[in-house]
Order: C-alpha cells, then sequence, then structure tokens
C-alpha cells in the first residue's frame, strides 16, 4: 500500500450510463476511503447523465463535447471529427493542468480522448470493463493501458493476458448487507408484508419491453396476489401512469426512478431486470432469483452475453426480448411457485458475486501510482 500522508491526484473518466458512471463513483468512494486527502477529478460528456450524478456523489466534473457516431445516416455524424479533436485538445488540457498520478477509464464517449491524453503523456492508466463483450473504446485503449479491470471470467480474447484483473464490477455499499431492511423496505414504498412482491426494473431511462410486458400483465399480478414495485424509467413515465391510474389496480406500485436501491431489493422476492453490467453485478450481490431481459439493442448483444453467464451457472432464468410480452406473469409463476427453484438461484447468483471489486481496483492503483 502507498503511504497516505501524500495528496493524490485521480483522474476517473467515462460515463454515459448508470451502468458506467455508478462503477466510477464506487471507485472514487473506495479510493477516498482509503485515502481522504486525495483530489479526485472526473472527466464526461456534456449532456450526458454523467454531469448531474457526479456532482450529486460529491465530485467535480469537467464535460468534453464528444458525442458518438450514429449507426444509421445522420447529419450528426459529419459534426463527430470536429467534436473528437476539440474534445481531445480539451483532454490534453486537463491532463497538464491536473497532473493526474493515474487515470482510470471506465468507458463511455469521454474515456477514449481522455486515457489517450493520459497515456500520450506516459502517465499510468487502468481501464475498467463493465461488460462480458468488451466494448471498442476499450479494446483500442486497453493496447497502452497498464491494467485492466474485467467483471467476467476468460476476457483473454478482447485484451491481453497479462494485463487483466478479474476484479468484477464496483457497486453501491448499501446493497451489501440487506439484512433486516425488508421492515423498512416495505413501510417506504408502501409495500403489503402477505404479498409476494414483484421487483421491475428497466434501467433510469427505461426499458420498452418490460413496461409493455407490465402493461400486459399488471392485472394478473394484481388479480392473483402479487404487489409489483415497477421502475418505468424516465421515457415512459407518463404514458405508465396514465394506464396505471386508468385500471385502478391496488398492489401495482409505479415509479420514475427508484434512489433507495438497497431497500427495493431488500422488499423483493423476485427482479425482473435488463442484463446490463450494473445490474448484473448488484444482483448477484443481492442474492434473489432474477428473471433476465437482455436487452437487443445494445453493441455485438453484450446484455445477452451477460444473462448467459449466470444461466449456465443455473444462478438465473432468461426471457428473450422479443418473447417477454406476455410471459412475465408466467415465467414469475415458474419461479416463485417453486421453493427449491427460488432457493438455489439465490444461493447460486451469490456464488457469482465479487463484493470487493472497488477495493480491487484501488489495489491495482496504488501499484500503478507506486
Amino acid at each position: 500500500m502507498i503511504e497516505t500522508t501524500k495528496t493524490y491526484r485521480i483522474l476517473i473518466s467515462g460515463g454515459g450510463t448508470g451502468g458506467h458512471i455508478y462503477p466510477a463513483i464506487a471507485i472514487a468512494n473506495a479510493w477516498v476511503e482509503r485515502h481522504p486527502d486525495s483530489e479526485v477529478l472526473f472527466v464526461g460528456a456534456l449532456g450526458k447523465m454523467e454531469m448531474q450524478k457526479i456532482p450529486e456523489a460529491g465530485y467535480r466534473i469537467v464535460g468534453l463535447p464528444v458525442a458518438g457516431l450514429q449507426r444509421s445516416l445522420s447529419l450528426s455524424n459529419l459534426k463527430f471529427p470536429f467534436k473528437l479533436l476539440k474534445s481531445l485538445s480539451k483532454a490534453f488540457g486537463i491532463v497538464k493542468e491536473f497532473k493526474p498520478q493515474v487515470v482510470v477509464g471506465v468507458g463511455g464517449y469521454a474515456s477514449g480522448p481522455v486515457l489517450y491524453a493520459a497515456q500520450s503523456k506516459k502517465i499510468p492508466t487502468l481501464v475498467q470493463e463493465q461488460n462480458s463483450y468488451a466494448g471498442l473504446t476499450n479494446k483500442i485503449l486497453a493496447k497502452r493501458a497498464q491494467k485492466i479491470c474485467v467483471a467476467y471470467p476468460d476476457m483473454g480474447q478482447f485484451f491481453p493476458e497479462e494485463k487483466i484483473v478479474y476484479s468484477g464490477n464496483p457497486v453501491r455499499k448499501d446493497i451489501l448487507n440487506l439484512a433486516g431492511k425488508r421492515e423498512k423496505a416495505l413501510a417506504h414504498f408502501g409495500l403489503k408484508s402477505d404479498l409476494k412482491t414483484v421487483l421491475v426494473l428497466g434501467g433510469s431511462l427505461g426499458a420498452r419491453t418490460l413496461n409493455l410486458g407490465m402493461l400486459e400483465d399488471m392485472k394478473a399480478f394484481d388479480q392473483d396476489g402479487y404487489q409489483v414495485l415497477w421502475q418505468s424509467g424516465k421515457f415512459y413515465f407518463k404514458d405508465m401512469l396514465a394506464a396505471t391510474e386508468k385500471a385502478q389496480l391496488k398492489n401495482i406500485h409505479l415509479r420514475e426512478f427508484i434512489r433507495e436501491m438497497d431497500l427495493a431489493y431488500a422488499a423483493a422476492d423476485l427482479i425482473i431486470s435488463r442484463a446490463g453490467a450494473l445490474s448484473v453485478s448488484e444482483l448477484s450481490l443481492v442474492g434473489k432469483p432474477v428473471i433476465f431481459i437482455p436487452s437487443p439493442n445494445v453493441a455485438e448483444d453484450h446484455q445477452t452475453k451477460n444473462a448467459m453467464a449466470f444461466v449456465i451457472n443455473n444462478a438465473a432464468v432468461m426471457l428473450k426480448d422479443r418473447e417477454a410480452v406476455g410471459q412475465l406473469k408466467k415465467k414469475t409463476d415458474e419461479v416463485l411457485g417453486n421453493p427449491e427453484m427460488v432457493k438455489s438461484l439465490g444461493e447460486n447468483i451469490k456464488k457469482l458475486a465479487k463484493p470487493f471489486a472497488a477495493e480491487t481496483i484501488v489495489n491495482e492503483m496504488e501499484q500503478l501510482i507506486a
């Protein structure tokens, strides 16, 4: 371990989605807990959610004008080279002024320019890859990075084996211990203690298939004695609210976004979720039965690969996106109607958990500085 009397300057770049942002915050928190005198600076993409979430977590962030290429023909693609050059120039300026001792890239648009600038200045860099299928930016940056911290085994197909550290994905500390939180959780969300609770999560923006599936089955859930805590996401909340208010169902509890995820997990008997990297990592720590519905609209279908890593270990159930609408209630019955299945899924998913991922990454950062 390196000495703690010195002030360290840590630069963390990336974002775009919660799957990049929350692991970045967890790394920063773990570093500051060990080295309280440190200065941590984040670099994100202007207009993306990290510009709001990082300051809410108590850290300073600088934004780059970088944006991604659209897969379809788009006029915005014509601006891409100019935004990239401007972002590279600004990234070099940030690195020169801040003088970080180590730079961490968590994926997302801002990671590329910042790690490229740091690597050009011979500053140690660490790449954190959340998914079971590595993103293009991380694959490029990994060639000159000193360490690559991954969440899944067998990532040598993407990265040099000698640089890989199997750390797992950093997650929020409040979900590491849910014991004794169930009563508080039920009271917080206005749930009943005598009903099975199904937690439906589609991410902060929402998942169309999960929301359509709930619209299809919400009356059946309500009539058959389930209660559902349903995070619809920002994009779908108004439409879902109108539909649930019209249906007047007593046990369907709709939320645009759930901040108190530790309480939501504590209340749940079953969780229906997308299979983004952060969700998968958190749910492995929760240790409850999960139905994954991977999004098909992601690079290289990586959410299916994330989910399958659990399905092959009998640690989760998977529903294909195209088959999910009309199947949520049926699949819920199959799982919760089988106590042995509930027990084995909960036990097996917890075996795949990596509860000390952030601390492992901090260890690697220390070694790079030392």
